[in-house]
């Protein structure tokens, strides 16, 4: 019986240090404000929605034709009433949009650049208050109209330096302890019995190495911990999905959003995240979402 809970002990630590195995460091070749949300079929263990009608982009999404389109505001417009932005788009043109929105009170989250399920209600909103057609997505009338009713927006605007306003939870963070983390505004909320207690700005991963998306559970912590793949320290990390955790990122506190994890969460405010990671119980819930 001793033996066998000595080879049981073994494996535990051998599975602790696989999973470890895949946790992430920073990347240093990301574009600006495109490396924190796009999540990928590759990520093991996720199968986010297709269907563009909610945040959760696809697996394999590229932006789609309207995308194309914004990208050259110079263009003769089209003899049809097309959208220039619609719900799955991926832009810096749906950044700016976003921003308008937030100057004129339609929107209260950060701009991210992707067109989802906030960003189309907010167009519709919009669309109804001014007598559009209230498709929720931006034709070229809508366009100008934002445009007219609100100002350029700084970079600051676009990408804002302070602290993100929190999305609203996802359902699954309403009971229990729960790192509650939203892709769209790149926030976390520390949450218990739905009260929010602190909040936290996130970055994510790349296109080709994405944040799992979906409901975790935090597997074990380690204060002071170095990524077995890529050398970077990773203090205060709370393992949730296999090698991605929750961890702090001096790469994030210097870059911003001018950079990417290669998967896990990563947090700028060191200070805070060791307050959280203190109260944070290993068990205690984690939720993933768009």
């Amino acid at each position: 019986m001793h033996r066998q809970r000595v080879i049981v002990r073994t494996l535990g630590v051998a599975t602790a240090v696989a999973l470890a195995a895949t946790a992430c460091g920073p990347q240093k070749t990301e574009p600006a404000g495109s490396a924190s949300s796009v999540p990928s079929a590759s990520a093991a263990g996720s199968t986010p929605e297709s269907s563009p009608s909610t945040d959760n982009k696809p697996a394999d999404a590229s932006p789609s034709p309207s995308a194309s389109q914004s990208a050259s505001p110079s263009a003769s417009p089209s003899p049809t009433v097309k959208a220039v932005m619609a719900n799955g788009d991926e832009s810096e043109q749906v950044r700016e949009l976003q921003a308008r929105l937030k100057q004129l009170k339609y929107m209260t989250v950060a701009p991210t650049g992707f067109y989802g399920s906030k960003t189309t209600a907010a167009v519709k909103a919009f669309q109804t208050k001014n007598g559009l057609t209230a498709s929720g997505a931006v034709d070229e009338a809508t366009w100008k109209k934002i445009q007219n009713l609100s100002k350029k927006p700084t970079a600051d605007e676009l990408r804002p330096p302070t602290v993100n306003e929190v999305d609203a939870p996802d359902p699954r963070c309403m009971t229990g302890r729960v790192m509650c983390i939203s892709k769209e505004s790149r926030t976390l909320a520390w949450m218990i019995d739905g009260k929010i207690v602190s909040t936290l700005d996130v970055r994510f991963g790349s296109e080709n190495t994405p944040t799992r998306e979906g409901e975790f559970k935090v597997e074990w912590k380690a204060k002071e911990w170095t990524s077995t793949i890529y050398h970077t320290p990773m203090p205060y990390s709370m393992f949730f999905s296999q090698g991605q955790a929750v961890h702090y990122s001096a790469d994030f506190a210097a870059r911003g959003y001018a950079g990417a994890s290669h998967g896990c969460v990563n947090v700028r405010d060191k200070g805070k995240l060791a307050s959280l990671f203190d109260q944070v119980h290993v068990g205690d819930k984690v939720v993933v979402y768009w």
